[in-house]
């Protein structure tokens, strides 16, 4: 089911899911935000960083449904224009509602993408959605984030990161994965392993061509050779 903002099935809204896997490794800092102005951090009320996410609106938020799954929405905070998280760079907003893809339950089983309503517009672009040649087996796209370096890290970096890793045909995503949806997912990653998101990465955008083609989803561990990350496929509800 195609979902926009008028059309996703709201849920009320406290604990994050059993089985979710947030996962950037092998990537380097981001040099400014000006670079993706429309990437912003999910925070709690004291600032601690624990998703990602995209400005898709002047008011709206696209990220993965495990992130904010069963949380009180004026529990989650908005921070964009923010390269570095430790300062005060950007702006702040609390999320007044959100909206989940029905039927949702944990990232393996898809559906995990969320909208989020902002109390108040934030200045800059958006980013637009991809269409559906974005996912051509080999087409290398960009996924940001601020989570963790390395698998079992017990830090993450303070500075939004990036790192580029090509999009895999389904049936190595398949392999990888007994789970694996290809109508409502889709995999990146190296064979070898060695890039990949990491924990507290997820919600975060993957951009092929300036246009949001992914959600940071789920996977098992971190930029593992053979596991690669998977991805929310966001033209299979957002238009």
């Amino acid at each position: 089911m195609r979902l926009t903002a008028a059309v996703l099935a709201l849920f009320l809204v406290t604990a994050a899911p059993a089985g979710a896997d947030p996962r950037i490794v092998g990537g380097t800092p981001v040099g400014s935000i000006a670079e993706y102005p429309w990437m912003v951090a999910l925070t709690t009320a004291g600032g601690y960083q624990y998703c990602g996410g995209a400005l898709v609106g002047p008011a709206l938020v696209a990220t993965a449904a495990h992130c904010v799954y069963q949380k009180a929405p004026t529990s989650i905070y908005v921070v964009s224009g923010r390269l570095d998280l430790t300062t005060t760079q950007g702006a702040v907003t609390k999320v007044t509602q959100y909206q989940i893809a029905g039927g949702y339950t944990i990232p393996q089983q898809g559906k995990d993408i969320a909208l989020l309503t902002l109390a108040n517009a934030l200045p800059g672009p958006v980013l637009p959605i991809a269409d559906s040649s974005a996912y051509l087996a080999g087409t290398t796209g960009t996924v940001l984030g601020w989570g963790r370096l390395a698998e079992g890290d017990t830090n993450k970096s303070p500075v939004l990161r990036k790192a580029s890793v090509p999009i895999m045909a389904d049936a190595a995503c398949t392999a990888a994965y007994t789970s694996y949806q290809a109508d409502s997912m889709f995999c990146a990653g190296l064979p070898q392993g060695g890039v990949d998101s990491c924990t507290d990465d997820s919600g975060g955008p993957f951009v092929v061509n300036g246009k949001l083609a992914g959600i940071v989803s789920w996977g098992k561990g971190c930029a593992r050779p053979g596991q690669p990350g998977v991805y929310t496929r966001v033209t299979a509800y957002l238009s």
